[in-house]
């Protein structure tokens, strides 16, 4: 097992809220299910599983949206990105929205 950590830092649209993750994802995912797609107005959502240890937010207060059930949605309250979501009976993993993450070149 890779235990190399790494750390990528991700925010919303408009950079009003700002993350960073402290480890590699445990898993990537494309969701289908209808509230993903309702919430992305696509066929899918993307996104990576990271154990909540590994996230923190650096910078802005994301509120919670979505259905406000026992699975939260977090946005940000100004530009209304969905930003990551806690899902339910998994509160030691925090589930990114993988497209929020900066994106990392590398040279060769």
């Amino acid at each position: 097992m890779d235990t190399t950590s790494s750390k990528v830092k991700g925010h919303c649209r408009c950079g009003q809220v700002e993350f960073e993750v402290s480890a590699k994802p445990m898993i990537t995912m494309a969701c289908h299910c209808t509230g993903c797609q309702q919430m992305t107005s696509s066929a899918f959502s993307l996104s990576s599983l990271y154990p909540s240890e590994a996230f923190s937010i650096n910078s802005g207060e994301p509120v919670i949206g979505g259905l406000h059930g026992n699975t939260r949605h977090y946005f940000c309250g100004h530009c209304m990105s969905w930003l990551f979501t806690r899902p339910e009976g998994m509160d030691n993993f925090v589930n990114v929205r993988s497209t929020l993450l900066a994106r990392i070149s590398h040279r060769v």
